[in-house]
This record gives C-alpha cells, sequence and structure tokens, in this order.
C-alpha cells in the first residue's frame, strides 16, 4: 500500500478557498444569487460527505437525506422548543443522527453493491414514513415554518443572516471539503480505497473491512446531519419532502457528475447542478431537460465525472512522457555502450 500523500496541493487549496469564500462577496448585492450561493455550498458539503461513502468507500447511501433530516429536526427542536443556541444544538443533533445511521445502516454494512443500496433505500422510506406520521415532533406533512436563523454569539439574541451567514456555510463547506483530502491521504483513507477496489482482498490482507465501513458510515452522516441542521436555519423551513429519497439521488448524481473518488470532482457536480433549478425557474419544463440533458451528456461523454476524466487525461499524459523518458534513456545507454 502507497503512503499516504497529500490529495490537493497547496495552490488547489488556495485557489478552491478563494473561490468558496469568495463567492458569497460577489453576490452580496442581489440576495437571490446570494440564497442560491447558500444553498449551493450546504449541497458542496453533502456532498463531500456523499463522496466519502460513494467515492472512497463503494457504498452508495440512499438513506444519506433521512439522516440529513434526522439531524435538521433534532437541532429545530432543540432550539425552538428548548431554546438551545444553535452552536450547540447542531453538534449535539449531529452526533445523534449519525450514531442513529450507523445503528441503521450497520446491518446493512455487511451487504455490498444493489443488496445496500436497496437496503438503505428502505431505510430511507422508512424514515420519511417517520417524518411524515410523528406529526407531534415534525409536524408532519405541514413542516415547521418560521426557524429562525443561528445566533451570532453563545447567548446573543442577534441573527445570522445575510452575507454572514453565506460565509459562515462557505467555511463549513471548505472545511468538510479539505477533511475530506485530509481523509483521503491518511492510513485510513487508503484503507477505504482499498476496500472499495475489492473487499475481500482488503480482508485477506487484515483489514476490518466492517470497521472501515463503520467509520465512513458515521463520518458521512455527521457531514449529512450538519448539512441538514443549517439547510433548515438558511431556508426557515422544513418538511419531510425536504430530505426524502430525491435529496439523496440529487447529491449521489452530483458526485458522480463532477467525478467519484476525486476531492473536486463533487465540488464542482454541485456547484454545477445545484443552480439550474433556480436559475431557470421561469422555465418550468425546461429546467428539467436541461437539467436531465446535462447528466446524460457528462456520463456519456465522460464516465469518470468532469474532474475524474481531467485527472485521468493527466495520468495518461504523464504515462506516456514517462514512457518517452525512458525510451530516450535507454536509447542513450544503448548509443554509450556501442564501440
Amino acid at each position: 500500500m502507497k503512503p499516504a500523500r497529500l490529495v490537493l496541493s497547496g495552490r488547489a487549496i488556495a485557489v478552491l478557498a478563494t473561490l468558496i469564500l469568495g463567492a458569497p462577496f460577489l453576490v452580496s448585492s442581489n440576495p437571490f444569487l446570494g440564497f442560491v450561493v447558500g444553498v449551493t455550498l450546504i449541497h458542496v458539503l453533502w456532498s463531500a460527505g456523499m463522496n466519502l461513502l460513494y467515492g472512497y468507500v463503494g457504498l452508495m447511501p440512499l438513506m444519506f437525506a433521512g439522516i440529513a433530516g434526522v439531524g435538521a429536526y433534532g437541532t429545530v427542536r432543540l432550539t425552538m422548543d428548548y431554546g438551545w443556541s444553535f452552536w450547540l444544538a447542531m453538534p449535539v443533533s449531529a452526533l445523534c443522527a449519525a450514531s442513529i445511521g450507523v445503528v441503521l445502516g450497520l446491518p446493512s454494512l455487511r451487504l455490498k453493491g444493489f443488496y445496500f443500496t436497496l437496503c438503505s433505500l428502505v431505510i430511507q422510506t422508512v424514515l420519511t414514513l417517520v417524518f411524515i406520521y410523528f406529526a407531534q415532533f415534525t409536524n408532519g406533512d405541514t413542516g415547521i415554518s418560521q426557524i429562525p436563523p443561528p445566533d451570532l454569539e453563545f447567548f446573543s439574541p442577534n441573527r445570522l443572516v445575510g452575507l454572514p451567514f453565506n460565509l459562515v456555510i462557505a467555511v463549513v463547506a471548505l472545511a468538510g471539503v479539505l477533511i475530506v483530502s485530509l481523509i483521503a491521504a491518511s492510513p485510513t483513507g487508503q484503507r477505504l480505497i482499498a476496500v472499495r477496489e475489492d473487499d475481500l482482498l482488503a480482508e485477506t490482507l487484515g483489514i476490518d473491512v466492517v470497521r472501515c465501513k463503520v467509520i465512513a458510515f458515521f463520518l458521512g452522516s455527521l457531514y449529512a446531519a450538519v448539512g441538514g441542521s443549517f439547510y433548515a436555519s438558511y431556508l426557515g423551513f422544513i418538511s419531510p419532502r425536504s430530505f426524502d429519497v430525491l435529496l439523496s439521488l440529487n447529491i449521489w448524481l452530483m458526485v458522480a457528475f463532477g467525478g467519484r473518488g476525486t476531492i473536486l470532482g463533487p465540488v464542482i457536480g454541485a456547484v454545477i447542478l445545484v443552480p439550474i433549478p433556480f436559475l431557470l425557474q421561469d422555465y418550468f419544463m425546461l429546467k428539467d431537460v436541461v437539467y436531465g440533458l446535462l447528466i446524460i451528456l457528462v456520463m456519456i461523454l465522460m464516465p469518470s465525472g468532469i474532474y475524474g476524466e481531467i485527472e485521468r487525461r493527466r495520468a495518461g499524459r504523464r504515462a506516456a512522457a514517462l514512457d518517452r523518458t525512458r525510451t530516450a534513456a535507454r536509447a542513450a545507454a544503448g548509443r554509450r555502450v556501442m564501440p
């Protein structure tokens, strides 16, 4: 197994940080575009968590949205019913949601491929039904409205809105992407990739496959729950339909669209796909056509996703250059030994 190395270079991190942290400033004068940027950044965080599961472990968790919903409802109830600060309610809800996700998903972690996906779909369906029928907690299909934004300080009545809120979400999204990069470069990340490539061979090599999947599932569930908490506070309204299986599928599409198993791929997928329904909202039929055609074209022309294809071509050019260098070196060595 190759030693761990940094997945993102210092230059790539600087560019990524500049783009993510600069986006809220660029649209600060337009409330609508500011809202679109905020929602997009939340999806960047979700895509990073999905990438950890789908890209590095090979699991397709369709209950991702349900876990996000558990985190969102937990944060909303703790803040609205018990007066907790968002900054305390969010991590508590996220840890509880991640633990619930592991407990629910543990039986399915021994399954592979389609069978795991099918089992996760059943779990997502159960969570959606819980959100609908436990109205005393979720308010049912009516949803919960007038959710207050986070407070600026721990005991302050001031609220986080507009540009400051977008900046906080940008920082959280950037941190989420960088944490995935660090995990991928660590020995744990190398084990996760080994499990993705061949879990039987990984187990033969002494890797605890189930343990690796549990770690990845817990971390991915944390991403889902934290994103769900910010999503609820940012939109000010949630309902069971906010966290149904379509959200899981959309997040999965963003990862596949950008390039699974890469750091920047899910970011690219979220940045391209999330704004389309908002920017084309006046063209109801057209937006679905554009969304679908874009996904189909990328999947046909770039099976490994946009950034995955870029990385594949770079690797091909590096391999070709290395072959030319070796050929030239052999030819030079041959000329030296000739009399």
